[in-house]
């Protein structure tokens, strides 16, 4: 049977704009057949990507009887300015779960369930443990719990002590700027980045990224192609790279600059939420990915009481490998198994935590 996915402008879905606490946000909205909808799930992206992330999922949560929400966050596409923001704070966990919030506000939606990938499975945590009555259930693919410290630790202390497979971050989000420098609006560069960090490799085969130091720039300013990943097509990277064209790569780099404002803000969290999150919570080990490896989620039972776990043979870009076949079912059992059973069968109104 063939995969049903979304494609650029797709019909079953609107794009629309919220102005929200400042600034103005971009998101998919897909509303099922079924009305009312048995439920809002909101969808969060991560690094570098977009609301089209969720192209395999959406579709499926449509047949569910389930609205679907897909963000774009602050300086990716079409939400916030043409420049990317100076101020740090904008791309922050809390800055966009109070924006989350701000969105359900403004749509009139009591609660929402939350999906997210990489920096999206970040912030869907986050916003969980900000707005617990707003949230009912959760979802993360890859990204395990972020837990909450009171001591800071920075970047280079977690990479040299514990997880030397974040030390690409270094590169991403040098205060030189080197990965936006290199690429700036060259859109040949900007492909080749993108088709690298996707899983594309240079001659024989040569990976191009290594978690440890980050992307072969030589690559990128040179004339050596880069390979197909094998996870996307050529149509679905030529619409990547016009999309991130569209704004400087320094705004979704931004990300990794906020380290120490993150956990500035995890000190103000409540304190019923400050380590624990309270919502039913699925959480996808994808087992072959080389930046969120699958010792970083041990624990997570003591922060998450109601967690489901799932394995997928998959690395970072879980939810478009093989079509997301494995995700979705994942994604199915668990909304038929635990989701729908909440909310007392067929009701939409939300669970009750």
């Amino acid at each position: 049977m063939p995969i049903d996915k979304l494609v650029p402008n797709d019909p079953r879905v609107e794009s629309k704009y919220a102005d929200l606490n400042g600034h103005r946000w971009h998101y998919l909205d897909a509303q099922p057949r079924q009305q009312p909808p048995r439920a809002t799930v909101l969808l969060i992206h991560g690094f570098p990507d977009t609301s089209h992330t969720w192209r395999h999922q959406t579709p499926l949560l449509l047949s569910l009887g389930l609205r679907c929400l897909a963000l774009d966050c602050m300086g990716y596409a079409l939400t916030g300015p043409s420049n990317p923001i100076t101020n740090l704070s904008a791309y922050t966990f809390k800055t966009h779960a109070d924006a989350i919030a701000a969105l359900a506000a403004h749509l009139r939606l009591p609660t929402l369930i939350l999906g997210g990938h990489d920096w999206g499975g970040a912030v869907a945590y986050r916003t969980a443990q900000y707005y617990p009555q707003l949230i009912t259930h959760l979802f993360s693919l890859a990204t395990p719990y972020p837990h909450v410290t009171r001591s800071y630790r920075s970047l280079d202390q977690v990479v040299g002590e514990s997880l030397p497979n974040l030390g690409y971050q270094r590169q991403w989000g040098s205060e030189e700027r080197v990965l936006e420098k290199c690429i700036g609006r060259d859109e040949g560069r900007l492909r080749k980045f993108l088709g690298a960090v996707y899983g594309g490799r240079g001659k024989g085969g040569r990976p191009l990224m290594s978690v440890s130091e980050g992307l072969d720039l030589a690559v990128l300013k040179g004339e050596e192609e880069v390979g197909g990943s094998g996870i996307l097509d050529d149509e679905e990277l030529t619409h990547y790279t016009h999309t991130f064209a569209s704004q400087p790569l320094e705004g979704p780099c931004n990300w990794y600059r906020t380290r120490h404002l993150n956990h500035l803000d995890d000190q103000t969290l409540p304190s019923s939420t400050r380590n624990t999150i309270l919502q039913p919570t699925l959480f996808v080990q994808a087992l072959k990915d080389p930046v969120l490896r699958p010792k970083m989620s041990e624990g997570m039972e003591t922060v998450c009481p109601r967690l489901r776990r799932a394995e997928v043979e998959a690395g970072h870009w879980v939810a478009w490998e093989g079509g997301g076949v494995a995700v979705n079912g994942i994604l199915r059992a668990w909304f038929e198994e635990v989701v729908f059973l909440d909310f007392g069968g067929l009701g939409g109104g939300g669970a009750k935590l």
